[in-house]
């Protein structure tokens, strides 16, 4: 997951800071003055460059007018610094001029004073960092045969719509990019981003398929963190994590998988036909800083990307700002809805705890993450006749064979090498080879694999150095919330991850090798053999909500006090997902040197969303951010395959994992159904008006708070939150009666539907009108009452639904706890 700033004439919030040169730091600055995309007018010699809000026209960054006034805010920031600082103990490291009206700087604590109280300074505040929130799918979700043919097949889903990826880069040459086996692509007229060239090989990043590749590290380099060496000083992917949210979402379609000599099915983007746009300012070691990050999103939205999809969160609260709707990301993410585009973000990877999600807007598409049906398991036999369960993506052992057990321990050259942690099976030179040969090396998962320091990867390269047949790694001990994923592996291989398995094992092993006096192994009697673990497993009772997908209820400030608006607000894919890996990324050490890799998080769930909704905006070109939002949302579904409810997984006890009934927090609307929501029947629409209702009516909120970062008064209000159009209702603090209304539109033939609604017992629910018919193109609005009929001190859940005479389906779920008057 990424960050950002302001609406309109946002004003930039900022963060927690970094490295310094003596005492600078880096700070974001915003200034009294519109900017590009809501300048009205007023200032002599400079035309108006806003369009009306929520129309379907969009600036044209190209014209004369936009550059000229751009021009004149860039004098502006750059005329301040000067009045105010010597030469040579300043460095401006951006201006934001479409987005925001500011910019972000490297001076001293002390000089960052003195702006603040300079004239027509709004805000001076320090950067903080930020972080990722880190094949099959394509199938899972149903697009081959639902959704592509609808678009022309797989060589046009996504035609035209370019995507914006905020991340780490791009590794070019991966074939999920290639161009040379489709058909050519045309320009995209639309796009102007520009193509930065690599300053080693001399050629561009971009190829058809890629039309956009840029990067931004002044903060971070300002900030001593950036090291060309590894973090490339160009848009090249040195982490993997861009590679592969970018693919995940217009990835080429049917790319062989393919790693450690196996084909583990072929790879897909959402989009295939989509156009990508990189806009790197995240690095593999730091992450990144919101300054370098805004820079990236305000270039983004300058160059006319449909879709922005941000893998990226922040690391901790903004230091300034109480109100979540306002920090830095989400404020200039609504200036970046204001012009036309469409906003996905990552919900966070702090599941399963309740309130960890870290998207928290109405602007914003925030991204749960799903177990999808696809499960690598695989078994060791032990010579008792024991089968003990794991995990481990490679071939079996040979024939019908055992093989005899070695442990780690028991097989060290010599006990000086004790302090290299021998059982993590990382050093083969600390190994006696003769005792490993044709054998089972068995080793320990200690927490060296948790922090990255030691690897799957790695164990089995040291058992093909030893000779060994293959290895087994035991858990003895687990962290509540430790994340056991397969990893590929060209030698046979197991991850006992349950504890009571991997005792099971040591217990037979010790009892089955005798030693003498001293301890040493007189001789290796025991014997297992592993199974094979290639091949993967569909399971009816996906999809489930992933144990670390981040948790509602929504908050409204860093109080942690309930939003009255559901967060997250849709499922995709996140677990396990194959796709596109840069073959110098470091960002998971069991892929490093690999074309592909398996990565889970939501991070991975995102660019599902980017690329489903590029084929709903493919569709329907007109639409707006909130309208293709409600179609994904009130199409989705919140019933497994075996049409059972859906279910989360969530700790039972300390440290054991188990499956629970989930709710509107952990899914929001429910799991994205691509083919519906291609045709939802109603969407509910919302604008950029409707987000400074909700703003402004929203409890707790200051009005000159919001006028700082919008430009705007609040003249106008919605009289409660939860009346924002959305399709959603929330109600945090329902005292006796309260009614919302929402308002559809027919996007769809005429359509009769009857509204019906139902609610746990705790708090009553009516709808009305009972049924209204809608022509194609009309907008009707319908009320639902809400009445608390119990006090039980937690949330009630339930749905609306608007059920069509031609087979429309539309759904919107109804969260509310409960309060007497």
């Amino acid at each position: 997951m990424r960050n950002i700033v302001p609406t309109g004439s946002l004003m930039v919030l900022v963060l927690f800071s970094v490295l310094l040169f003596g005492k600078a730091e880096i700070y974001i600055v915003t200034l009294e003055g519109e900017p590009v995309v809501s300048y009205k007018g007023g200032i002599e010699g400079f035309e108006a460059t806003a369009v009306e809000p929520d129309s379907d026209e969009k600036i044209d960054v190209t014209s004369e007018l936009v550059l000229s006034y751009a021009h004149h805010l860039e004098k502006r920031h750059d005329m301040l610094l000067a009045m105010l600082f010597e030469e040579g103990t300043y460095k401006k490291l951006y201006s934001y001029r479409h987005l925001i009206n500011g910019f972000a700087v490297h001076i001293s604590p002390e000089q960052a004073e003195t702006l603040g109280r300079a004239p027509g300074v709004k805000s001076v505040e320090r950067d903080w960092k930020v972080t990722k929130l880190t094949t099959h799918t394509p199938q899972f979700l149903g697009l081959p045969t639902g959704v592509w043919p609808t678009g022309g097949g797989f060589d046009r889903a996504g035609e035209d719509i370019v995507i914006g990826f905020v991340d780490s880069g791009i590794y070019p040459h991966h074939p999920s990019f290639a161009t040379h086996n489709t058909d050519p692509y045309g320009p995209v007229p639309k796009y102007r981003g520009k193509c930065e060239v690599d300053p080693d090989t001399k050629r561009d990043f971009c190829n058809g398929k890629i039309v956009g590749a840029q990067h931004f590290a002044e903060a971070a380099k300002a900030a001593g963190a950036f090291n060309p060496d590894i973090d490339f000083d160009s848009p090249l992917d040195g982490d993997g994590h861009g590679s592969h949210t970018a693919a995940i979402a217009a990835g080429n379609n049917g790319v062989p998988v393919r790693l450690c000599g196996f084909e583990f099915g072929k790879a897909s983007g959402m989009a295939p036909r989509a156009r990508i746009a990189v806009y790197k300012a995240l690095y593999r070691i730091f992450g990144g800083f919101v300054a370098d990050v805004v820079a990236a999103i305000d270039q983004a939205v300058h160059d006319g990307v449909d879709i922005l999809n941000l893998s990226v969160g922040p690391n901790s609260p903004p230091a300034t700002t109480k109100t979540t709707f306002l920090n830095p990301f989400d404020a200039t993410l609504l200036s970046a809805v204001k012009a036309g585009v469409f906003v996905v973000q990552a919900a966070g990877n702090g599941g399963p705890f309740p309130k960890t999600v870290l998207s928290y807007s109405p602007w914003i598409a925030s991204v749960a993450a799903a177990v999808d049906d696809r499960r690598y398991k695989n078994h060791l036999t032990l010579g008792n006749g024991n089968i003990l369960a794991g995990i481990g993506l490679s071939p079996a052992t040979h024939g019908n064979k055992t093989f005899t057990l070695v442990a780690a321990n028991d097989v060290l050259l010599d006990s000086s090498v004790a302090k290299y942690s021998p059982s993590d099976c990382q050093r083969p030179e600390v190994l006696n080879k003769n005792l490993v040969e044709g054998n089972i090396l068995l080793c320990g998962y200690s927490f060296n694999f948790v922090v990255g320091t030691a690897s799957i990867k790695r164990v089995s390269d040291t058992a093909k150095t030893l000779g060994a047949v293959g290895f087994v790694l035991a858990v003895e001990n687990a962290s509540p919330g430790t994340k056991f994923d397969p990893v590929p592996v060209s030698t046979p291989g197991i991850l006992i991850t349950d504890v009571s398995k991997s005792m099971e094992l040591i217990d037979y092993y010790n009892v089955s090798t005798p030693r003498d006096w001293t301890g040493r192994v007189k001789s290796f009697k025991a014997v297992g053999s592993i199974g094979e673990g290639l091949k993967p497993i569909l399971h009816k009772s996906a999809p489930q909500v992933a144990l670390f997908s981040a948790r509602g209820p929504n908050i409204k400030d860093y109080s942690f006090r309930d939003a009255d608006l559901l967060k997250p607000d849709i499922l995709a894919p996140g677990s396990l997902i194959w796709a596109a890996w840069a073959p110098n990324g470091t960002d998971e050490p069991n892929y490093v040197g690999e074309g592909f890799a398996m990565i889970s998080g939501t991070s991975m769930a995102t660019p599902h969303i980017a690329g489903i909704a590029a084929l709903v905006k493919q569709k329907n070109p007109h639409w707006s951010p909130a309208a293709i939002k409600s179609a994904l949302m009130t199409t989705s579904t919140t019933l497994d395959r075996a049409e059972r409810p859906l279910q989360a997984q969530q700790y039972s006890g300390s440290e054991t994992m188990s499956l629970v009934p989930a709710t509107p927090f952990d899914y929001g609307s429910g799991h994205v159904n691509p083919r519906a929501a291609l045709d939802p029947g109603l969407i509910f629409d919302a604008g950029y008006e409707d987000y400074l209702g909700f703003l402004c009516t929203t409890p707790g909120i200051d009005a000159l708070e919001i006028r700082n970062y919008t430009h705007t008064p609040c003249n106008y209000t919605l009289g409660h939150p939860s009346n924002l159009n959305t399709p959603s209702i929330t109600i945090s603090h329902l005292v006796g009666t309260q009614t919302v209304t929402r308002t559809v539109t027919n996007v769809a033939e005429e359509e009769t539907y009857t509204i019906t609604a139902r609610m746990a017992p705790a708090v009553a629910i009516e709808t009305s009108p009972p049924a209204m018919t809608l022509k194609h193109g009309m907008s009707r609005k319908f009320s639902v009452t809400l009445t608390a009929r119990s006090v039980t001190g937690t949330y009630s859940f339930g749905e609306v639904l608007l059920k069509g005479s031609r087979g429309h389906k539309v759904r919107i779920p109804v969260v509310a706890m409960g309060y007497y008057k």
